[in-house]
């Protein structure tokens, strides 16, 4: 009777390891988008204090693909705010979802105690 008690153990916790590694494959990679992301965001604040010495009435480029397009200072500050701003909600919706996912990786360890916890009781009886 012992032994199917023991696979199902088994499966469960191989299923449970599984997902574990998924998790911290997920929360890597996340890790690394917000890297790039306070990298991208470091420039943008870089072009924004640059910019923001330039005379009004300064010619500026703005790269559309891989063409330059000849746009008002204005708009330029106007894009980089924009940006700056759309760069903010990615990131912290990287970071929603990296808690969310610490938090099961937290809930599966816990899991994965409890079976090994279960298993020694049962040895023991």
């Amino acid at each position: 009777m012992a032994k199917p008690v023991d696979l199902e153990l088994k499966k469960a916790f191989v299923e449970l390891h599984q997902k574990m590694l998924e998790t911290s494959e997920k929360i890597q990679i996340i890790d690394s988008q917000i890297d790039v992301l306070k990298r991208v965001m470091q420039h943008v604040d870089i072009t924004q204090r640059e910019i923001s010495t330039f005379p009004p009435a300064t010619k500026t480029y703005e790269s559309v693909g891989r063409m330059f397009l000849l746009t008002n200072l204005s708009e330029v500050k106007n894009n980089l705010k924009i940006r700056e701003s759309m760069l903010n909600t990615r990131t912290s919706e990287l970071e929603k979802s990296k808690q969310h996912l610490e938090k099961n990786l937290k809930e599966s360890e816990d899991n994965i105690r409890e079976m090994v916890k279960q298993k020694k009781e049962q040895k023991a009886d």
